[in-house]
C-alpha cells in the first residue's frame, strides 16, 4: 500500500499549476477513472478495488458523467481521499450519494472531503492566483475549475444563492453555476463588484 509520503512525492508534480489534472494524478497513483451515465443523480462516484479494472494499484475510480465538471473534478478528488486515507476500508467499494451532500457525513466522508478541497486548491495556488488578479469567489473557481460553493467553503467565506429575480432561472440543480438567464449580480458575491 502506498505510504503518505510516496503519495506527496507524486501529488507535488501536479499541484504547481492550476487547475490539477485529477485525472492524470490517479492514473500516477495507480488508479483508474471511468464514467459512467448510468447512475442516478444522487450517486456521485465511487471507488472500489478491481483486478481488473483497477490500475496498478487493483482500485477503479467511478464517476456519474451526468454531474457538471466540476462535481466529477472534486469527486474524482474526493475518491483519490479515500484511497490514500482509507484504502484499508475500501473492500468492494466506499460510494458517495446523496448523504455526502447532507450533513449526515461520516468522519471518512468529511476528512475525503477536506482532502479534496486541499488537493484542487492548494493554499499557495490560491495566493498566487489572487495576487495574479483573481479577486472574486467566481474568478478563483474559473482558475481552479472547481464550483464556487466548493472554493467558498475552502477559503472559509459565506457563499449565497439568491431567490431568482423574475425572469432569472436562478442555479443549475446539477451545479452552483448560475443557469441560462441569471443576472451577472447572480454571480457575484456580496462586496465584491
Amino acid at each position: 500500500m502506498m505510504t503518505v509520503t510516496e503519495y506527496l512525492r507524486i501529488a507535488e508534480k501536479h499541484t504547481r499549476a492550476a487547475p490539477v489534472n485529477v485525472v492524470r494524478l490517479a492514473y500516477d497513483l495507480g488508479l483508474v477513472v471511468y464514467e459512467t451515465g448510468d447512475w442516478p443523480d444522487n450517486v456521485s462516484g465511487m471507488i472500489r478495488k478491481d483486478r481488473k479494472l483497477g490500475g496498478k494499484s487493483g482500485y477503479a475510480v467511478i464517476v456519474n458523467d451526468k454531474h457538471c465538471e466540476a462535481r466529477r473534478r472534486f469527486t474524482i478528488a474526493h475518491e483519490i481521499g479515500h484511497f490514500v486515507l482509507h484504502s484499508d476500508l475500501i473492500g468492494d467499494g466506499i460510494g458517495d450519494d446523496g448523504l455526502y451532500r447532507s450533513h449526515l457525513r461520516s468522519a471518512r466522508e468529511s476528512e475525503a472531503n477536506r482532502f479534496a478541497a486541499n488537493l484542487l486548491m492548494p493554499a499557495e495556488l490560491i495566493e498566487k492566483a489572487a495576487a495574479n488578479g483573481a479577486d472574486t469567489i467566481a474568478d478563483l473557481a474559473r482558475v481552479f475549475q472547481v464550483s464556487r460553493s466548493a472554493m467558498s467553503i475552502r477559503l472559509g467565506v459565506p457563499f449565497e444563492i439568491r431567490e431568482p429575480a423574475a425572469g432569472e432561472t436562478g442555479f443549475d440543480a446539477r451545479s452552483d453555476e448560475p443557469a441560462a438567464g441569471a443576472s451577472e449580480a447572480a454571480q457575484r458575491q456580496p462586496g465584491s463588484a
